[in-house]
């Protein structure tokens, strides 16, 4: 069935690798498209959007052998503002960016390697979450944190099921009611992911552009880092949830070749 997920998860992908791909000229084009004075942001747009992640850093090689500079400090020295940040993002191997971004977020991250589920070892999770909280006065933290940061989604979806039997409230009431602050957000965090992963990521963006201002960081990160992996179906669970395409709130939100780069690597409307 290796076929099959392969399918499903090219479904999700709105950046794919360009066919008949020669990083040479690409390499070039970025060159022209920054010497002397100007930038044509078009062409880089055009470029770097376009290709996988894994085609342009064949291109970063084939730029460095060709021209002798690093297209990345390269490409900081010419742009600026948003667009910058997002061509950036885009030059990063995958490992490297999320890697940065934790580090710049001061977060960490949770196993989610194992789909397998032992409802024993499920239920005793279960037990020592309502013993850890509902069933005594104060909280004990560090196992709501080892749980729920150590467990796969599949197991802590059961985990939430017994939970909620054996509390008679769902684990975000508890959360709510026994944590507070940047805990509380990270926990919620945890059980929103666990949930439903494209709800929690289409939430995300539309509370990135929602209202006056932008969260240009949050907006960069999650297309960037989804565009390979499932962007598509992230885009399909936000008009599901908001009534609106993801391409449409970009448009009203961003403008010039931020906003452009943005719409090629968010690809078509579902």
């Amino acid at each position: 069935m290796a076929w099959w997920k392969a399918w499903i998860e090219q479904k999700g992908v709105s950046v794919k690798s360009s066919r008949h791909f020669n990083p040479d000229p690409d390499a070039e084009t970025l060159y022209k498209a920054m010497k002397g004075i100007g930038t044509n942001e078009q062409a880089i747009i055009d470029v770097l959007t376009q290709r996988s992640n894994a085609q342009r850093q064949q291109i970063a090689k084939s730029f460095m052998a060709q021209f002798g500079k690093d297209l990345i400090e390269t490409l900081k020295s010419e742009l600026s503002a948003e667009f910058e940040r997002l061509i950036i993002a885009l030059m990063y191997p995958p490992y490297r960016y999320e890697a940065k971004e934790l580090y710049d977020a001061m977060k960490g991250s949770r196993d989610d390697l194992c789909g397998f589920v032992d409802p024993g070892l499920a239920l005793q999770d279960a037990q020592d979450l309502y013993a850890a909280g509902e069933k005594i006065c104060g909280t004990d933290e560090m196992k709501f944190i080892t749980i729920l940061c150590t467990r796969s989604a599949t197991h802590l979806m059961r985990v939430f099921e017994d939970y909620e039997k054996m509390a008679s409230k769902s684990i975000e009431d508890s959360i709510k009611s026994e944590t507070h602050g940047s805990l509380e957000e990270a926990m919620l965090t945890v059980v929103k992911c666990t949930r439903n992963l494209h709800s929690y990521f289409a939430e995300r963006l539309y509370y990135a552009m929602k209202g006056a201002g932008t969260h240009d960081g949050t907006l960069i990160r999650i297309i960037v880092s989804r565009s390979e992996i499932d962007l598509n179906l992230i885009k399909c669970r936000f008009k599901e949830m908001y009534g609106k395409t993801l391409s449409s709130m970009i448009v009203e939100d961003t403008s010039s070749d931020y906003k452009n780069a943005l719409l090629n690597l968010v690809g078509s409307d579902p």
